[in-house]
């Protein structure tokens, strides 16, 4: 008996736990400032303000562990970028890690779900997350700053959403999903290139250590992406593994350079 009732009162708590990453819009907008209500979830992020008004510079991590504090470890992240740049940063915490919502979307990593980060469906969430973002912080100019996944679906946003993202850095991702995964329903980089806006730069960065994303991932796909005529540079970090290889100080120098426009 006091077995069952044990075993009652966690899955009450489970329960609980799970609704509670259920958000409502009303309950999201009068949370305290750092929720934003997008795509029909409530997510939360840091934002560092910096002296340019009509600029925007937005970091979307990578796959971890359901859950995970994302925020933990990128707001500070966000912040070494706003003191580099003087420009607004913000880094946000996708559905199902710190205390953003599932309304509609898992974590990337969560027990049944696979490549969600090449879904198109996900990556039309990130473009109304980026968009509102933008919108919230009136800025004109929107530099997009991805690491892993992040980098995928932030590469594949460029084409899907020509003309959202001005500047946009990627680091470790993978841009053909097409050489790893099967699938009809699966979408990247490479499947919408064509459709970009040809002013967007690209900052394609690849750790010499990388066992994750492989250099040759980010050096041959940088050849597709110069034959297509896109404004790309392509940088290497000497010794990096996949783990921060967007927070190295190779990659922040290159991204401000980017944003400062040399």
């Amino acid at each position: 008996m006091i077995n069952r009732i044990f075993l009652v009162l966690i899955f009450i708590v489970f329960s609980l736990s799970l609704e509670a990453k259920k958000i409502s819009e009303s309950e999201c907008l009068a949370t305290e400032e750092n929720f934003i209500y997008a795509g029909g979830e409530c997510v939360e992020y840091r934002a560092y303000k910096g002296d340019s008004d009509d600029k925007i510079i937005i970091i979307v991590h990578g796959t971890w562990d359901e859950g995970t504090n994302t925020l933990g470890r990128y707001a500070p992240f966000a912040e070494t970028l706003n003191m580099n740049t003087d420009i607004t940063t913000v880094a946000v915490a996708l559905p199902g890690y710190s205390n953003s919502s599932t309304n509609n979307f898992t974590a990337l990593s969560h027990e049944g779900v696979k490549n969600l980060a090449a879904k198109k469906e996900y990556v039309e969430f990130l473009g109304d997350l980026v968009n509102e973002l933008k919108e919230k912080f009136e800025a004109k100019e929107v530099t997009y700053v991805g690491h892993s996944a992040g980098a995928m679906m932030g590469a594949t946003l460029t084409g899907l959403r020509p003309g959202l993202i001005q500047n946009i850095a990627l680091a470790g991702g993978r841009y053909d999903i097409h050489q790893t995964e099967k699938g009809n329903d699966l979408i990247s980089f490479i499947d919408v290139i064509d459709n970009v806006d040809k002013n967007t730069k690209y900052l394609f960065i690849y750790g010499s250590e990388d066992k994750i994303s492989k250099p040759e991932v980010t050096t041959s796909f940088f050849k597709i992406a110069k034959e297509k005529g896109l404004n790309a540079k392509l940088i290497k970090v000497e010794g990096a593994e996949h783990l921060d290889l967007d927070m190295t100080n190779t990659s922040i120098d290159a991204i401000t350079k980017m944003v400062e426009g040399e």
